[in-house]
């Protein structure tokens, strides 16, 4: 059975613990690898190669390490098909939605391949007399990324560019439950160019986590997750005087307004809850029924649920695949367990689901609930699967008190053809990310991503110009010089003159 080692130092290294971790192949159901879990004095070791390779990398001109990233842009595109079977094989979200999931990635590193001028800092002269002042913004040193299993490629793209390119050196802990993806990105940095020691990844799990997070070299840690583990990123990080952007879980809202394209809100529902079969901090697993459209939305979502095609994601024709694991299946399962016994009803219901020559594969059809409340843990808790829970309100302003009234604040939609109705909700609703008429607000790399309230802790988002600001301090210089001697010595006695 294959092991999947770590990464240090430009070269696969087996490290000194014994630990390891199964990795399945969730179409299948079946074990096909093992990965090595890291000690603390495995990640002790990288952190201390990594500050070594800090020392050069954070001397290079900025144009430099555009190039690196500019190679390394081009090896992405190379090896896309590669890797997206990677993700396919170890997460099982379908191919082309893998795929999908790589370019986003991609993007952030064309976006810091401008590094350059993104790193341009301000000038004033003469702020008093003979006083200039000036700004830069230099690496912080060896920084860490703790991502997570549903996005092997795409959220650890979102920290390690921007990081890199800053002039930091990195520390990547990928989920244990699909690792290869980030042991083939390290590869191709290091054929890009890219410095041994600059970036690094060590397997793990929460051994490895508790490392990070008192290692005194690790300046600065970034992390996507759930709430409860991005609360204790948070808090730990921060005793240990470490920079932090922890973002957590999500339970994002689609109002469904009685003026808007209805066909296009359920084909924006359909593909924003169930594609990756929920796996995503963005998934807008709560549609918001406003007015008297409910009846319509849940009998047109229902007739795509149940046809929803479900299977391997190598399958060109499966529209979702399995979950990440087991354990995971049964999680989501009970889940919709729970909301029949809460008094929701389910319209849709995919547990029973079985695919002929994959029994043991980790489905679930796609689930619907009608006449979900807000008292309903199915509403409040993120489920992280095909669940989709509608709700029925009255008003906009009902449908706004709601989702204004939630614990999270990740990403939220509005379908509507009413300007005015659009532009008050952007103004108004407390969440991080919005979308109108779009159904998963996703930013584009060259802005930041990130939630409020507790779907984030920590005050920078992800990419874009925060994401530079995250990996970099801020310097400031004010100076003044003396008048220098623009003559030749004078030997006549001093006059004034």
């Amino acid at each position: 059975m294959k092991l999947i080692e770590h990464f240090v130092g430009g070269k696969i290294i087996t490290g000194k613990s014994d630990k390891k971790g199964k990795v399945f192949n969730p179409a299948t159901g079946e074990q096909e690898k093992e990965v090595r879990l890291a000690s603390k004095e495995d990640l002790d070791q990288a952190v201390t190669i990594a500050q070594r390779a800090f020392e050069e990398w954070s001397l290079k001109p900025s144009l430099v390490r555009a190039r690196v990233l500019f190679k390394f842009k081009e090896l992405l595109e190379k090896n896309s098909d590669e890797l997206t079977k990677l993700i396919v094989s170890e997460h099982g979200k379908v191919y082309e939605d893998a795929k999908g999931s790589l370019t986003r990635g991609l993007e952030v590193v064309e976006f810091a391949c401008g590094i350059p001028h993104l790193l341009k800092g301000e000038f004033s002269e003469n702020v008093g007399t003979n006083v200039d002042s000036w700004s830069m913004r230099q690496p912080l040193g060896v920084v860490a990324g703790i991502t997570p299993f549903n996005f092997p490629a795409m959220v650890p793209m979102w920290m390690f560019p921007i990081a890199i390119a800053c002039g930091n050196t990195f520390i990547l802990k990928p989920s244990e439950k699909d690792p290869s993806c980030a042991i083939k990105l390290a590869e191709l940095l290091k054929e890009a160019g890219l410095p041994d020691g600059v970036f690094n990844v060590i397997n793990g799990d929460k051994e490895a986590v508790d490392a990070i997070l008192v290692n005194k070299d690790i300046k600065a840690v970034s992390f996507v997750g759930s709430t409860a583990i991005a609360k204790y990123i948070y808090e730990n990080s921060a005793k240990n005087e470490k920079r932090v952007q922890a973002l957590g879980g999500a339970k994002n809202h689609l109002v469904v307004m009685p003026d808007c394209d209805l066909d296009g809100a359920v084909n924006g529902l359909m593909g924003a809850a169930y594609g990756s079969a929920g796996e995503r901090c963005m998934a807008q697993s709560v549609a918001v029924a406003v007015g008297d459209i409910g009846d319509e939305l849940v009998s047109r979502l229902s007739k795509k649920a149940e046809a929803l095609k479900v299977g391997p994601g190598m399958d060109k024709s499966s529209e979702m695949g399995p979950l990440v694991t087991k354990e995971h299946l049964d999680k989501v399962k009970g889940y919709v367990d729970l909301g029949v016994k809460e008094g929701a009803k389910l319209v849709v219901d995919g547990r029973n689901l079985k695919l002929q020559g994959y029994e043991n594969g980790f489905y679930i059809g796609g689930c619907l609930f009608d006449h979900v409340k807000k008292e309903m843990r199915i509403y409040k808790e993120e489920i992280f699967g095909p669940v989709l829970s509608v709700i029925r309100v009255k008003t906009f302003e009902e449908a706004t008190k709601l989702i204004n009234e939630h614990e999270y604040g990740n990403g939220v939609s509005i379908y509507t053809r009413d300007g005015d109705a659009g532009r008050t909700f952007a103004s108004k609703i407390q969440v991080g990310m919005v979308g109108i008429n779009v159904p998963i607000p996703v930013p584009m790399a060259f802005h930041s991503f990130g939630g409020w309230k507790r779907s984030l802790f920590g005050d920078s988002a992800m990419h874009g110009m925060e994401g530079i600001k995250f990996y970099t301090k801020l310097k400031t210089i004010t100076s003044r010089w003396p008048s220098g001697i623009r003559s030749n010595a004078e030997f006549v006695m001093p006059t004034m003159k």
